[in-house]
């Protein structure tokens, strides 16, 4: 590993190894790694002010930006363990994640596309007892609106800013040092077959050796300008992305949604060199009728996974955008998001129809439902064992045991299948799950909420082929006797809720 073993080292070391370097560049806002990581000390004092100590949970509800990296990264310098919030969710699932998690402080974005996730927080946390900002929510101390107004019962992030003035540079660099990389970095939910949302405990080491890993197979350099699309809630955006960016000196673009006109534009503005992202991020902007009145030509490096990857679009990446290096991945939250990569050099085969191979220290097996392995090419049962696998399941025992064999295994739940040369392909997902354009969507959560309509009596849901998405939910609705609810009122309803 890198001169670091834990992330707040690492923003120190990158602040001093390339203070001078455009680390984020954020609309009209530039800065170098120095200002960024002066930015972090002081969002890192402020989470101290506000009475933050090692191990707390710190949430943070928002899209890809500057403020995201800053408020995130100065919680973990703080010793926070890091709790990212799906933008996705809607106000009750963020609000049971909260709980789930016991988080102390939580940040969360302004308007957004439209939705107040401050409203959405504050009708679906309900009443309870307390001083706590959301009574529902009895473990939150403070909540922090990174951007515009706040209600009086949280804090805008200037004011939050403002009370960890006080806290010198020192204390927060004791602070830092006392973590080491056993301690605990961030705790990422993910919902199994139950569409129960479980936290997958990583820590610092995990993490740092898993992206040195990442970034080394991948080839990111210091001179690289990298646009974050994948969203920062996930590991591919926020570990693959900032973090290893900071290990290598890469400039951060981050996007807090994919727009492909927005995308073309930043590409071409900011010479954009790595644009990781699902299999539909880079057919959409292949296909797009104005690409070729954009520059494109310093993308030399693209990474993709979560579904298969057509070889015509291995093909069509290195043709038509000249793109030198394309390589495919297979990770999940509870192996710390790595597991198989492809390398440099592979063949558009291997590529287009396998994840790559285990990642140095860790191993993959193909088993059958008994637990014994398979013969190449057959498929069965992803098991990964290695330094990558979580600590558990957080305050989830039973889980963590069924997860986990005794010897270390991790069970995916993923089907896959082993070649000759120990490349995987994975053949399917989880026993409900499926896969929306990248992202992953349970049909349990999607019918729970459905199920608290009062006019429906019961749903199910199932993936179904979409031509540039992959799949998407369909949902079949069962009404009440004397209900007259169309398709649309509920869809509609959905989209509101």
């Amino acid at each position: 590993m890198g001169e670091w073993h834990t992330i707040p080292a690492l923003v120190r070391w990158s602040a001093a190894r390339y203070a001078s370097q455009e680390a984020v560049v954020e609309g009209r806002t530039r800065i170098t790694y120095a200002e960024l990581g002066a930015r972090i000390e002081r969002a890192a004092a402020a989470c101290l002010a506000s009475g933050v100590v090692p191990g707390d949970r710190v949430a943070v509800w928002a899209p890809n930006s500057l403020d995201w990296i800053v408020a995130a990264l100065g919680a973990v310098s703080a010793g926070g363990v890091l709790v990212p919030l799906n933008t996705r969710f809607k106000g009750g699932e963020a609000v049971e994640v909260l709980r789930g998690s016991r988080a102390r402080l939580l940040f969360v974005t302004g308007p957004f596309l439209g939705t107040s996730y401050v409203a959405a927080l504050r009708r679906a946390a309900g009443s309870g007892t307390g001083p706590c900002p959301l009574p529902g929510v009895p473990s939150l101390r403070e909540v922090v609106v990174l951007s515009g107004e706040a209600p009086p019962e949280f804090r805008t992030w200037r004011q939050f800013l403002a009370a960890g003035e006080g806290i010198g540079s020192a204390e927060v660099a004791a602070r830092s040092a006392s973590l080491s990389g056993d301690s605990v970095s961030d705790i990422v939910f993910t919902s199994g077959t139950t569409g129960r949302p479980k936290g997958a405990v990583i820590t610092h080491g995990q993490t740092l050796r898993a992206y040195e890993t990442w970034a080394d197979l991948a080839g990111l350099r210091s001179a690289d300008r990298y646009l974050i699309i994948n969203p920062f809630f996930h590991t591919f955006g926020y570990k693959a992305g900032v973090l290893a960016c900071l290990m290598r000196g890469a400039t951060m673009i981050p996007q807090p949604v994919f727009d492909v006109d927005t995308t073309l534009a930043h590409m071409t503005a900011e010479r954009v060199s790595v644009l990781p992202g699902p299999p539909t991020l880079h057919q959409t902007l292949l296909d797009h009728p104005a690409r070729a009145a954009h520059d494109l030509s310093a993308l030399r490096l693209v990474v993709t996974g979560a579904a298969m990857i057509p070889l015509r679009l291995v093909e069509r990446l290195r043709t038509e955008l000249g793109v030198g290096t394309v390589l495919t991945a297979y990770g999940l939250s509870e192996a710390t998001g790595m597991v198989t990569m492809c390398r440099r050099g592979d063949e558009p085969s291997v590529i287009a129809a396998t994840s790559g191979r285990a990642i140095p220290g860790v191993e993959v097996r193909v088993v059958s439902p008994a637990g014994a392995a398979v013969p190449a090419g057959s498929p069965g049962e992803i098991w990964v064992r290695g330094f990558n696998v979580m600590r558990g399941y957080d305050a989830d025992g039973p889980a963590t045991a069924a997860a986990i064999t005794p010897e270390g295994w991790l069970r995916t739940g993923d089907i896959g299948v082993l070649d000759e040369a120990g490349n995987l392909r994975v053949t399917d997902r989880l026993k409900d799950m499926f896969t929306v354009g990248g992202f992953n969507a349970y049909p349990a959560e999607i019918e729970r909420l459905l199920s608290t309509h009062p006019e429906v009596a019961d749903a199910a849901v199932v993936g179904i082929p979409h031509p540039r998405l992959g799949e998407v939910p369909k949902a079949y609705v069962v009404r009440h006797p004397t209900s007259h609810l169309t398709a649309t009122a509920l869809i509609t309803w959905s989209r509101r809720t």
